[in-house]
């Protein structure tokens, strides 16, 4: 979708020399006197130019009923919109008193169609010129023909978009590759860009309607093959191809669409209700500047080299003050609206769709997002489907699979077998090379070179399986790393493919990840795991190059690991045979925040043998957006309402089940590799994707919970049996997905607490699975909760002791301190430990124990954190001021505690390198405990509880 696309036109353009013959075509007339009231009718609409600037109208209907009122703009011009079709609107100019009426003209209904007359009256000669709408607007075309127009016909494709496709200078990728096949081209300027007349708004309904137009105008030309168009583009040019496809003009052929999306708010402008303040919003910013008056720059050199084609140019450029304000309408709506979204999501439409279409894109796509392919069951209508997906960027639709876009062609708009010509197989390595920065390509041989007979050739082509899946694409020649070529592929039936088993993995302590559900109880400390939410603890990207260069072999990207402490990464154990995965994923979480609104980013990564992490796949949601469309949803594809009618808070204190979809991807996983699940604020994993995240006010935490009630999970798209043929790719080699130095679990682990005493808890632990490079540890601090006691012990420590802790439940984290100032980030808390009320003396033989357990797992305590030696030896500042933060009241028993004491132990048996913490009076407490003993009444706990966590080692 980005205009970065001209850079690649810049380059394609000194390939090929094109004719220039100007000519009008029929209709393009002059400008009318300047100072003339014009008024005319068209879809729903009514356009006034040629008045005097800044004068107030009235559109009335035939009955002088005042319909709307609008102020003129700086050029003269104002655009009534959402008018109801009927005939007799006048408007009335106030011209500071004077009354101008104008003469009456008639509102289209979107259901009217012209004849077929109204098409065969245009006649279009090679190179620039106009094609008239049903409502009199002329869009501006760009017209090359193979040879003469006499010598046709010619097969002929369209490319439509709001770029510049009719610009006679730059014409787009797809048409420039589509000449050189011998195919006519026909760009053409959607309304209100370039040098084509009305205003412009996103996709509205008369862009479809105008497609229409612009299909049955072309296909109505003497030079045009069998009288059927194909439509062709990449981004823009192929999305608007679904849209003009849904209205069914009767002389469409077939469709080519490359890298698209299926819905606008979900796809690209705000995944999981969070606002894409980066790519999307800037590709907006682009579309409004350019459709400003002149606002691409090359209508200049139309309107001055005059003639009928310059005028009409000018004359055109008169109602682009009226085009829709396109950042205004993004931020007025922050959630889905049906009534607006439906219409602008081609998910909601396809089904309409009634031609061949062949469609691609990439999973990992940095501009559109590569959420396409979740609509590709939905084509229910085309009689024949060539759907390709794989990993890498936003050129990967096309430049992964030339020459299959080359066929789709020829079988269905050239109604030939098969056969890229010689030329251009000569210049396919220069294509690639000027494209994408990467030489010696070649195409593969021709697969119907065998065939005679083009319905032998075609039935054949149809019998092949509608989805064809690439993997690893970027190392199917291990001579040409990062090249566009798979190293292997898998075709399917369907979408998404029959053959997918769910796959279920659980979130266990400790960030682990399990095929096994956790079997912690839901009151225990080890319920849960808790991060800082900080949406500024990494980079906004994960790339600071240009759009073309990433579409390059092997770019260098800045994929930063996981700030301490701001991040929960759960990993499998490595897989013992290989894993396939095709299709969306759901990450289903039990999440408790102490704000009552948070952003998520999930995201599954490989960790490789070779120590390594690679880039899978990533999803979004705001919390608030967690209500489900019942009708859409699958078990690996949550779908959000998003409706404003639909968003709620988080409830304080509490856990509620949120799912995060996993974009659409297609990986395997080799044996001997391991899964990861990260859960972070938004950012940082993207190319070009920026967010607008809620702002941490204060110290925010979030909590995963994973437990028996409350069993955090993510389905997986698994196809059993099916493995890699190849070896594992080194890293850096697959395009889209980057790789950075892997770093296991920073904190530390297996945490467990045990009653010592009548008020006292001894507390073990392991050090962390990982310290990162520059990262020594020094120390570690013990927090207990629900009353907030610290303890510090030494590096060697691996246990220490708290006493004197108040009557209740309580359990206890544990981080690393490093000598660079920084921290690991907390551990997953122990389990509870409840310390008996101790009871009066005269009743200690006949009193009754009373205990006080914790309703549900409370929120780890948090502390900001430094973290320091990332990989390569750069540093990434996430530092705050140190804030210790507590769960909320309505999660924890009454903190009374008054004084509590401990002591830490070494590692070595016997060691008492530990830093002492006690309190004045444990001797006095401990006669007390001592006596109470004898007497048999107060019990350091349960004995159940006290066995079950015994017996924990160092490793």
């Amino acid at each position: 979708m980005h205009s970065h696309w001209k850079q690649l036109i810049v380059a394609f353009a000194t390939l090929i020399v094109l004719p220039v013959v100007w000519a009008p075509v029929a209709g393009a007339g002059a400008d009318p006197a300047l100072g003339t009231f014009v008024v005319y009718g068209s879809v729903e609409q009514v356009a006034v130019t040629h008045t005097t600037p800044g004068a107030s109208l009235v559109l009335d209907d035939s009955n002088a009923n005042q319909v709307a009122s609008g102020i003129r703009d700086a050029q003269g011009s104002f655009l009534f919109r959402n008018v109801p079709a009927g005939s007799g609107y006048r408007v009335v100019e106030n011209d500071g008193g004077t009354i101008t009426h104008s003469a009456r003209t008639k509102v289209l209904s979107p259901a009217y169609v012209p004849p077929q007359s109204f098409y065969d009256s245009q006649q279009m000669q090679t190179d620039f010129g106009y094609i008239t709408m049903r409502d009199g607007t002329k869009l501006s075309a760009m017209v090359t023909l193979p040879g003469p127009a006499d010598q046709g016909p010619y097969p002929t494709v369209i490319e439509y978009s709001g770029y510049d496709p009719s610009n006679p200078n730059a014409p787009q990728p797809s048409e420039l590759l589509a000449q050189l096949l011998g195919y006519a081209t026909v760009g053409v300027n959607m309304r209100g860009t370039g040098c084509s007349g009305g205003a412009y708004n996103y996709f509205e309904q008369l862009q479809s309607l105008d497609g229409y137009d612009v299909v049955e105008a072309v296909a109505a030309q003497p030079w045009v093959a069998n009288h059927k168009v194909g439509m062709v583009g990449i981004s823009y040019p192929g999305i608007s191809q679904l849209f003009v496809g849904q209205t069914q003009p009767p002389h469409l052929e077939a469709l080519a669409p490359l890298s698209v999306i299926a819905d606008t708010y979900r796809s690209t402008l705000y995944p999981g209700g969070i606002f894409n303040n980066g790519f999307a919003l800037s590709w907006a910013q682009d579309r409004q500047n350019a459709g400003k008056p002149y606002g691409e720059g090359w209508e200049h050199g139309v309107v001055d080299n005059g003639g009928p084609n310059g005028q009409q140019c000018a004359e055109n450029q008169l109602l682009r003050l009226q085009n829709q304000d396109l950042i205004k309408e993004i931020n007025d709506h922050p959630y889905y609206e049906t009534a607006l979204g439906d219409p602008l999501s081609p998910i909601t439409f396809v089904n309409k769709i009634d031609v061949p279409v062949f469609l691609g894109g990439a999973w990992q796509d940095e501009q559109v997002g590569g959420q396409s392919a979740d609509m590709l069951d939905q084509f229910s209508s085309a009689p024949d489907k060539h759907f390709m997906f794989t990993n890498g960027t936003h050129v990967e639709s096309l430049f992964a699979q030339l020459q299959r876009w080359t066929e789709f062609l020829d079988f269905y708009v050239g109604h030939r077998i098969p056969h890229v010509p010689d030329g251009f197989r000569a210049i396919a390595p220069i294509i690639y090379e000027q494209g994408i920065g990467i030489s010696g390509m070649s195409l593969p041989p021709d697969r119907f070179d065998g065939y005679t007979n083009y319905a032998n050739a075609l039935q054949a082509y149809q019998s092949e399986k509608d989805v064809r899946i690439l993997f690893e694409n970027g190392y199917g020649d291990p001579s040409k790393p990062g090249a566009p070529i798979a190293a292997f592929e898998h075709s399917f039936s369907q979408w998404p493919p029959k053959e997918t088993v769910p796959a279920t993995w659980y979130l266990q302590p400790d960030q682990k990840l399990t095929k096994v559900a956790p079997t912690v109880p839901d009151g225990d400390g080890r319920a849960s795991s808790s991060y800082v939410y900080d949406p500024t603890a990494k980079p906004l990207t994960d790339y600071s190059g240009s759009s073309s260069e990433i579409w390059g072999a092997n770019p260098t990207y800045d994929w930063r690991p996981l700030p301490l402490g701001k991040a929960l990464a759960f990993d499998s154990g490595p897989l013992a045979k290989d894993l396939t995965m095709v299709g969306t994923g759901s990450v289903n979480l039990w999440l408790r925040s102490t704000a009552p609104d948070t952003d998520l980013e999930v995201t599954l990564t490989e960790l490789r043998p070779d120590g390594q992490e690679r880039y899978v796949q990533s999803g979004w949601l705001r919390a608030s957006h967690r209500k489900l469309n019942a009708a859409r949803t699958t078990v690996t594809r949550p779908w959000h309402t998003d409706l404003a009618a639909d968003a709620k808070p988080l409830p304080a204190g509490k856990f509620v089940p949120v799912r995060v979809e996993l974009f659409p991807f297609a990986a395997v996983i080799r044996k001997g590799s391991s899964l990861r699940i990260t859960v972070e604020a938004p950012g940082g994993n993207r190319p070009f994707w920026t967010f607008g995240s809620l702002p941490a006010n204060g110290v925010v935490t979030n909590e995963i919970a994973h437990s028996l009630g409350h069993d955090s999970n993510v389905v997986l798209p698994v196809i059993p049996n099916l493995g890699a043929p190849t070896p594992l790719p080194p890293c850096p080699s697959l395009r889209g997905q980057p790789c950075r130095v892997e770093y296991g679990n920073a904190t530390p682990i297996s945490v467990s607490a045990t009653n010592a005493g009548t008020a006292g808890a001894t507390v073990t632990w392991h050090r962390p699975l990982t310290v990162r490079p520059g990262d020594r540890i020094v120390g570690y601090t013990l927090r207990e909760l629900p009353g907030g006691a610290t303890l510090n012990a030494a590096r060697a420590a691996r246990t220490a002791k708290f006493t004197h802790l108040t009557a209740g439940a309580h359990f206890f984290t544990v981080e690393a301190n490093y000598g660079n100032g920084g921290t690991s980030g907390i551990s997953t808390p122990s389990n509870s430990v409840t310390i008996a009320a101790a009871a009066r003396v005269g009743a200690l033989a006949f009193g009754a124990r009373r205990s006080f357990v914790s309703a549900s797992s409370p929120i780890a305590a948090s502390t900001p954190t430094t973290a320091s030696g990332y990989g390569g030896g750069a540093t990434h500042p996430s530092t705050a001021a140190a804030t210790p933060t507590t769960a909320p009241a309505a999660n924890l028993q009454p903190a009374a505690m008054t004084r509590a004491g401990g002591t830490a132990v070494g590692a070595n048996s016997g060691s008492r390198d530990g830093l002492p913490f006690t309190g004045g009076d444990v001797m006095a407490l401990g006669l007390i405990g001592v006596g109470m003993v004898l007497m048999g009444v107060a019990l350091p706990g349960s004995p159940r509880r006290r066995r079950r966590h015994s017996g924990l080692v160092d490793p």
